[in-house]
């Protein structure tokens, strides 16, 4: 199967369509529209390209754009060739906004009185769904459906000893992200024969979520579902002590540079790079812990890109170049997402197309007390300094 890019896509069909009389083009793309790609070089094409359509692609009046998950109310990008100001739109994601489309055109008439619509003008906007009165037909079709799931979501499935956010994980190292990499290693190396059940194992978790919590006490199926936000399944493969380093220092781009001991979360955070324009998203850091002793660094923020981890040791001791380690992964890395160094063509020696999500599930409700005590698997083994003094993040 051969994936070309949007641009030359479109730059085939776009004329094909004018030539069968199409009076407007608006294109429908699930891809974002400014240049980047969370693949970064793994992909031969951008993967976020709608606006180099617009500006690349003569003759296509509009475009609906998707999968980066902003709000573009209007936009207007300038056609290279013939000027035009083509539309984009986008409708933020998870159905909260509904995309609307204005054009306005003109009745024409061309040789041997040929009649065609030519575009005047154009202009689009956002409204929120939330404020649109239900359809009752169709939310009598989905209610039985509905509330089954309302309640699924909602059931317990544990007990937290006390309470856990998400909310400071991109700048400390925090129990509810510690959680899902106890889980993912517990898994892989539960898994792993011969020589390989002898290798130490890590895990790699991004904090997708800044709003996830556990509350003390009862702890729902919902509330992993909104630490645990993709569809992700494990993977385990086998890397070096030189991956390791090159993949913290890889994740580490995340942050701007700081030459001082004090900052905000904004002023570390989200770093612009060639393959994030509009900074790198918090999915695409991640954070790396051991299972069975504890996996240790430092971010030195002062640093230039590449030359960022220090004092890398596991149980104690300097990772070694030579070192193995077994590493849980998602498939979204595994597959080059994020574009991060080694995982993508390591050795895979764990795979059991498992959901992380119901693998964090499963493992409470699977516990004799279905409890989820930070004590088990809780530990600070990374942190953020400047020229190696540590950094306070307000």
């Amino acid at each position: 199967m051969e994936f070309p890019g949007l641009v030359e896509q479109a730059k085939k069909y776009v004329p094909i369509l004018k030539e069968k009389g199409c009076d407007l083009v608006v294109v429908s793309a699930h891809s974002g529209a400014d240049t980047s790609s969370s693949y970064g070089d793994a992909l031969p094409y951008p993967e976020n390209a709608a606006s180099l359509v617009a500006a690349q692609v003569p003759h296509v009046d509009a475009i609906l754009v998707g999968h980066a998950h902003k709000e573009i109310d209007q936009r207007f990008v300038r056609n290279e060739k013939t000027g035009q100001q083509v539309l984009i739109c986008e409708p933020y994601y998870w159905g909260m906004r509904l995309a609307v489309m204005d054009f306005v055109v003109q009745e024409v008439y061309g040789k041997y009185g040929k009649q065609k619509w030519v575009l005047v003008a154009s202009g689009s906007q956002l409204l929120n769904s939330n404020t649109a009165a239900e359809d009752p037909k169709v939310a009598a079709a989905v209610r039985d459906q509905h509330d089954k799931v309302v309640d699924y979501v909602n059931s317990v499935i544990g007990t937290s000893t006390t309470a856990m956010s998400a909310a400071r994980a991109v700048v400390e190292d925090v129990p509810i992200i510690d959680f899902v990499n106890y889980v993912q290693a517990d898994a892989v190396k539960k898994d792993l024969t011969g020589a390989d059940a002898a290798l130490p194992v890590l895990s790699i978790a991004a904090p997708f979520n800044r709003q996830a919590s556990f509350p003390q006490g009862d702890v729902t199926l919902r509330d992993v579902a909104g630490l645990y936000i993709y569809d992700n399944t494990l993977l385990g493969v086998k890397v070096t002590g030189k991956d390791v380093k090159d993949y913290l220092e890889y994740s580490a781009r995340y942050f701007k540079a700081c030459t001082k001991t004090t900052a905000t979360m904004d002023e570390l955070t989200n770093a612009v790079t060639p393959t994030a324009p509009n900074g790198t998203p918090d999915y695409n850091y991640d954070a790396v812990a051991g299972l069975d002793a504890p996996l240790t660094y430092d971010i030195d923020l002062a640093q230039p890109v590449g030359s960022r981890i220090v004092n890398l040791a596991y149980d104690g001791v300097p990772v070694t170049d030579a070192q193995e380690f077994a590493m849980a992964v998602n498939n979204y890395r595994q597959s080059g997402g994020g574009g991060f160094p080694a995982v993508s063509t390591a050795p895979v020696v764990y795979n059991r197309q498992n959901e992380i999500r119901q693998l964090l599930i499963d493992w409470v409700r699977t516990k004799p007390d279905h409890t989820i005590d930070p004590t088990q698997f809780a530990s600070v083994d990374w942190r953020l300094v400047s020229n190696g003094q540590p950094i306070t993040v307000s």
